[in-house]
């Protein structure tokens, strides 16, 4: 009695008046909340869990013992700093020669028109572009060495990429350029870095650049090569103050005609100069080596899991620092979509 008596202050129905209920509903119901059931228990049993944290987030990082107010991660499994993940991998070009072999010559970098399919090129066909364009720039003029400062001026596409390979097949340094840059920082970059050739993805980037040259504030820049095509107009203007204008096609084709070997990198060689926006004054380049930017990528897989099913779509420009986690896709052997 004192059960009924506590369910009737709290308005709840008595076990006889619920089963009353159901047998007074139709077949229909009891199936519909039957399925309900199954589904609110199959939500609970395979819902996502929670990510375990690589360590305590309360004590994440250490003392240093004998650098004063030095810390350094927990993640780490001693005391060595974390060079690089693979050992065959210690280097930009080692980087994307494992992802060619771990691969077997899998998709690697994709690029579509609006409201279309991917369209993707293998390891195996950006490696051949990457090694026919590093082959064509040295057949004009340009040196495999760390010396060789090479700028790239475009938006995120698989050509910077393979810009970018070129340069580390045969030891030359990436130099990024954008748009946000403003005249004054591209001029400052480009004489500072003494950079020589500068890989464009529009005619317009390439009119910003002649326009330096014309006023006579980049004197040591003498080629243009451009990803899009152009109008030959650009090429007589660029003929009319010294600068060599070409298609990216015609550099790798002159490339394949004289191909030179590979000229691989060191890990303590540079491989990249990215350059601040240059608000607070002129723009300030971060020289990054090859074992620094191995290693950035290597803290990052050595707590995240990865695998050749993914794909990877970098959100910020080729340019910024943190792009090279866009590497990893190249470790790992993923596609990189753009």
């Amino acid at each position: 009695m004192q059960a009924q008596e506590i369910l009737r202050s709290l308005r709840l129905p008595e076990f006889d008046d619920l089963s009353q209920f159901f047998r007074n509903l139709p077949a229909s119901a009891l199936v519909g909340i039957g399925a309900f059931a199954a589904v609110v228990a199959y939500w609970f049993a395979s819902r996502p869990r929670a990510v375990k944290p690589p360590c305590d987030l309360r004590m994440q990082s250490e003392e240093v013992e004998g650098l004063a107010g030095a810390r350094r991660s927990v993640i780490g499994d001693s005391p060595q700093l974390l060079t690089h993940y693979y050992d065959d991998a210690r280097t930009m070009y080692e980087v994307f020669r494992r992802g060619f072999s771990i691969s077997e010559n899998g998709p690697c970098l994709g690029f579509r028109k609006p409201k279309q399919p991917y369209q993707w090129l293998s390891y195996k066909e950006v490696a051949e572009r990457a090694e026919a364009l590093g082959s064509g720039l040295l057949r004009q003029g340009c040196k495999p060495s760390t010396k060789q400062f090479i700028g790239v001026f475009a938006q995120n596409r698989p050509e910077w990429i393979i810009s970018e390979l070129a340069c580390y097949t045969y030891s030359m340094v990436v130099v990024p350029l954008y748009d946000t840059l403003g005249p004054g920082a591209i001029r400052y970059i480009v004489n500072t870095a003494d950079i020589s050739t500068v890989i464009c993805d529009k005619p317009e980037k390439a009119r910003i650049l002649l326009d330096h040259v014309e006023r006579r504030e980049t004197p040591g820049l003498s080629s243009i090569i451009l990803m899009d095509p152009f109008e030959k107009e650009l090429t007589e203007r660029g003929r009319r103050c010294g600068v060599r204008i070409q298609t990216m096609q015609e550099v790798e084709d002159c490339g394949r005609e004289s191909r030179h070997v590979p000229v691989p990198p060191r890990p303590e060689d540079l491989s990249i100069v990215c350059f601040t926006s240059g608000t607070t004054g002129n723009p300030k380049g971060a020289m990054l080596t090859h074992g620094n930017v191995v290693a950035d990528f290597s803290g990052f897989l050595k707590v995240t899991e990865l695998c050749p099913c993914m794909g990877w779509k970098c959100a910020l420009g080729q340019i910024h620092g943190n792009r090279s986690k866009s590497e990893l896709t190249a470790l790992e052997g993923i596609k990189s979509p753009f």
